[in-house]
């Protein structure tokens, strides 16, 4: 990804926890996993924006 391995990751999570604390932490996690989400739908939306999705008239059932 970035050249970040696996004892990177775990200084970097060891220094979040040494400054916010372990009582922050799930505050944390949650308002990133806010974010992804939030960033994900405008994504979305914006891509249902630029080309709208297509429509069948027909669908699998009217095929068979």
């Amino acid at each position: 990804m970035f050249g970040i391995g696996m004892p990177e990751l775990i200084i970097i999570l060891i220094i979040i926890l040494i400054i916010f604390g372990a009582g922050k932490l799930p505050e944390i996690g949650s308002g990133i996993g806010k974010g992804i989400k939030n960033f994900k739908k405008a994504t979305n939306e914006s891509k249902e924006e630029i080309a709208p999705p297509k429509e069948n008239d027909e669908t699998a059932e009217d095929k068979a």
